[in-house]
């Protein structure tokens, strides 16, 4: 079956549903390194573009499944959750791709709030009797990527449609519910060395791309280090394993975390070895941001090992700066959450095509 991925990044969804057998034959993001680094991946499919701008070349091939992630900033708790955030409309994009391309099916992810969100109401309107998309019913429901195999703790709402001429579509069954992946499992399965030293990332590859853009890295060239403040080093020895900010002595305390001895526990924390990672969020190499310190190393986490908790291949391929990678990586779908729900959709298209069409009615 052909994909479309649209607000695809560097490719997180399109990487599960090929690996689910999946022709991925179109892509549309704006991000220039992010786009780059999606054609490094799977060709000069992408159109670099915002989605306004594709909708109106009237580019919009015929496929099987459509799948993206809309911008989330506009509703997403850890941002300004403004209203009249742009970006947060753009799911009405989403929503007339799938009205053009028609698809058999259509799966579009986002942050855990948006089924709380005014925009999760007006995507449901539009799968109503009166909406631009009245021929297809959905499911939608919260899912943990850490139930389907990822080695992180990452819950994504998931709202998948069908047209209304084949059978329910059901959701994947968790796999590993009981027994998440753990950090230390991840790491151990690629073999991720625990030392690194500091790399200017330029001297790993010498770029010729004509764009200017820095890569095209592979995900095991990412596994360097970032150079540290002497306070941000003596910050990191005090903190002992599964600690955080918490631990640090009142010397080394930022002057905004002193009298502040309740909530923010991940900051400055320390991953659980045992237990699989917290979100991988776009400033996972910041320990400021969250709890992305090594589990044992006094380091924050390496692009490579954000990309592996992430999922991706160790021979997938990076286009841009640090920021622009870790920005490309937090954003990503989880590469065994996306790759179980492909899953699931090969099985219901395969029974789909056992069972004999419903009348024109339905």
């Amino acid at each position: 079956m052909t994909v479309l991925d649209l607000f695809a990044g560097a490719g997180g969804f399109s990487e599960a549903f090929r690996q689910a057998g999946f022709d991925i034959v179109g892509a549309v993001e704006f991000d220039r390194a992010a786009a780059a680094t999606y054609a490094a991946n799977f060709g000069p499919i992408v159109a670099a573009m915002p989605i306004q701008e594709w909708l109106a070349t009237g580019d919009v091939p015929q496929v099987d499944v459509v799948v993206g992630g809309p911008p989330c900033q506009g509703f997403s708790q850890l941002g300004l959750q403004d209203p009249e955030d742009e970006r947060s409309k753009l799911w009405s994009e989403y929503v007339e791709t799938v009205l053009r391309a028609r698809p058999k099916y259509f799966v579009l992810e986002n942050v855990g709030a948006f089924t709380k969100a005014p925009e999760y109401g007006g995507l449901s309107a539009e799968v109503g009797p009166d909406g631009r998309l009245q021929h297809y019913r959905f499911i939608a429901t919260v899912l943990n990527a850490a139930d389907y195999g990822a080695a992180q703790a990452r819950r994504r709402a998931i709202f998948i449609g069908y047209r209304k001429d084949l059978p329910q579509v059901t959701l994947p069954p968790a796999t590993h519910a009981a027994e998440p992946v753990t950090v230390r499992q991840a790491f151990a399965r690629r073999k991720v060395r625990r030392r690194v030293e500091y790399v200017d990332l330029a001297l790993v590859v010498q770029s010729k791309r004509p764009d200017g853009l820095p890569g095209p890295y592979t995900s095991r060239q990412l596994h360097v280090d970032r150079l540290y403040s002497t306070v941000s080093k003596a910050r990191f020895r005090c903190i002992p394993p599964g600690g955080n900010r918490h631990d640090l002595p009142i010397e080394l305390q930022a002057p905004c975390w002193r009298g502040f001895t309740k909530g923010a526990s991940d900051v400055m924390g320390r991953l659980h070895w045992d237990k699989p990672s917290v979100t991988i969020r776009t400033e996972f190499t910041k320990p400021e941001k969250g709890r992305y310190l090594h589990p044992s190393e006094d380091r924050a986490l390496t692009l490579y090992e954000g990309a592996v908790l992430q999922g991706f291949p160790d021979s997938y391929k990076w286009v841009g700066s640090r920021t622009d990678i870790a920005r490309q990586i937090g954003n990503a779908v989880p590469i065994d959450l996306g790759r179980a729900i492909a899953e699931q959709l090969v099985y219901e298209a395969s029974a789909a095509a056992d069972q004999p069409p419903l009348p024109a009615a339905c």
